[in-house]
């Protein structure tokens, strides 16, 4: 039986421009080309596409899908490699969700977490590049910068980075909800140790430059959002304190 491309998306959930797209770059060729003009797919190409959605949800870009399906391994071979790939994903999407409802509970007065504990889940590269996905998304499509540009992740370095930004961004907040105005000697000094360890750590940031930045967290939804979820009045709190830290530089 063959399928128009009008029902192969119906019954794949994938549009008919992708289909089409997927024609083009010879990922997906119909089985047959009506005398009409009108694609047509057997069972063959519907067991291809399955593969091709398989290694979607990897995150396999389609130059790589389409050189993975068109080398000489067999459907179960793929499908088995397929398996054990969206396996390992899943272990660790586990870890990392619970990672995450770890740190709600401790939101809601749970046990506190230990700086370890905080980042199960994000000790390979690979699941930094996911962790990262919707941000880097976002800063491409709004700005043309690209944090994967030139596809250098090191988990180890990125989970020492993250756990001082987080212990940074909590202590900032925790001043705010204590009342510890934004000029405070104390808040001052916590910006001072975090610019420290951020220029030691290949980071060449100036007091200017933190004060820019936090501006820009004030003017951009997606940052100001992730801010304000974390403690409402953050990012104001912060900026305030980053032109308070850089006027005095």
């Amino acid at each position: 039986m063959l399928y128009t491309v009008k029902e192969v998306s119906t019954l794949s959930g994938v549009t008919v421009k992708a289909l089409h797209h997927y024609h083009k770059i010879g990922l997906l060729i119909p089985a047959e080309i009506s005398d009409a003009g009108y694609r047509l797919y057997g069972k063959r190409e519907l067991e291809r596409l399955q593969e091709i959605l398989f290694y979607r949800e990897l995150d396999i870009p389609l130059d790589k899908i389409k050189e993975l399906l068109d080398g000489s391994q067999n459907r179960r071979t793929i499908l088995s490699e397929q398996e054990e790939l969206l396996a390992a994903r899943l272990d660790r999407l586990d870890t990392i969700l619970d990672t995450l409802r770890k740190s709600m509970k401790e939101l809601e007065g749970g046990q506190p977490m230990k700086p370890e504990e905080m980042f199960k889940g994000f000790d390979s590269d690979e699941a930094w590049k996911e962790a990262l996905k919707e941000q880097n998304d976002y800063l491409k499509d709004a700005y043309d910068v690209d944090l994967l540009q030139d596809g250098q992740i090191h988990a180890a370095d990125l989970n020492e980075q993250a756990a001082e930004a987080s212990a940074f961004m909590a202590a900032m907040a925790e001043s705010l909800t204590s009342g510890v105005k934004h000029n405070d000697e104390r808040v001052q000094r916590l910006i001072g140790k975090h610019l420290a360890f951020l220029n030691a750590h290949g980071h060449s940031i100036t007091p200017a430059d933190f004060a820019a930045q936090t501006k820009f967290f004030l003017q951009d939804d997606f940052h100001l959002r992730m801010l304000e979820e974390q403690q409402t009045g953050l990012a104001y709190y912060l900026h305030a304190a980053g032109e308070q830290y850089a006027a005095l530089a």
